[in-house]
């Protein structure tokens, strides 16, 4: 029994984890691996405990892409940060689906842990993320997109104010969008090895130590002003403090207007959201850049 097709988004989100079962199954005794199979219950992909050393990554067809990604990241960050990254067992194609068969770390969710930890506590935990970050951005990419980053910040900026009208930001925001954008430089930007989705859900903790980064599949060569999107509205959540460490442990200076123009132009994103899950009082761009990424 192998995997249903999956050559679209819709056929992709229309599975369920019984639609998945026989082929994660059959696909475990391929790669000679045994446990209880669980699915974890977040991420956009789906991905499996099997037993306690193992965590399965699927990949429909439609991201079949995203496997060689996952894959030579792994590789590349592999013992090189100070927060462990799982090691990489096995990865390729089975029943027309891609797969990453990896290490599982040990720890609890940093999603899960944030909210009960003290402020000293989380800005401990935020210098961590900002030294292992530090570590990240010096390793040399393997071969990632975009191949021309200034042709994708022109791009993103092109459609940038219709992306974020359609997902129902208010006029007062979309109207400073293009003077905004043009008053920063992302062109001529330092490029480095960027995970792109640094956040709570991400990260492992025990004993107030991280102990897990994973999920690199978003990973792409970007300004390293780009990595700082995620840490800002899904990590540290607009708390200065936490930024402040965050950036100390990075070991220099991240200009937060830089960090909002990076927002605005990445690929997933959705201001309506960020401002839900961190509102605000700020009614300028600028003020909002300060807000979420300054210290």
């Amino acid at each position: 029994m192998t995997f249903p097709p999956a050559v679209t988004e819709e056929q992709f989100e229309a599975l369920d984890d019984d639609a998945l079962r026989p082929g994660v199954e059959a696909l475990c005794r391929h790669l000679g691996v045994s446990g209880d199979v669980t699915r974890f219950a977040d991420g956009s992909l789906p991905v499996y405990a099997v037993g306690a050393r193992h965590v399965l990554k699927l990949f429909p067809a439609v991201h079949l892409d995203e496997v060689a990604t996952e894959r030579d990241v792994l590789e590349a960050v592999q013992g090189r940060l100070p927060v462990p990254t799982p090691g990489l067992h096995a990865a390729g194609e089975f029943g027309g689906w891609g797969y990453v068969l990896m290490e599982r770390l040990r720890g609890a969710s940093l999603k899960d842990v944030w909210p009960s930890l003290g402020a000293d506590a989380r800005q401990d935990v935020s210098r961590q993320v900002g030294e292992a970050l530090a570590a990240l951005h010096a390793i040399t990419p393997p071969s990632l997109g975009p191949h021309d980053w200034a042709e994708f910040v022109r791009t993103q900026r092109h459609g940038c104010v219709a992306r974020q009208r359609a997902r129902g930001l208010a006029p007062g925001w979309l109207e400073q969008i293009p003077d905004f954008l043009d008053s920063v430089d992302l062109e001529q930007s330092d490029l480095v090895l960027a995970h792109t989705e640094v956040m709570s859900a991400h990260l492992l903790i025990d004993n107030g130590r991280l102990t897990g980064l994973f999920d690199f599949e978003p990973a792409m060569r970007a300004a390293r002003e780009y990595e700082f999107v995620a840490t800002g509205i899904f990590l540290t959540r607009g708390e200065r403090p936490a930024n402040e460490a965050l950036y100390d442990g990075y070991g220099r200076t991240v200009d937060p207007r830089k960090v909002l123009a990076c927002t605005l132009l990445h690929v997933y994103s959705n201001l309506p959201w960020y401002l839900r899950e961190v509102p605000t009082t700020a009614t300028t761009l600028d003020e909002l850049a300060d807000h979420w990424f300054g210290a």
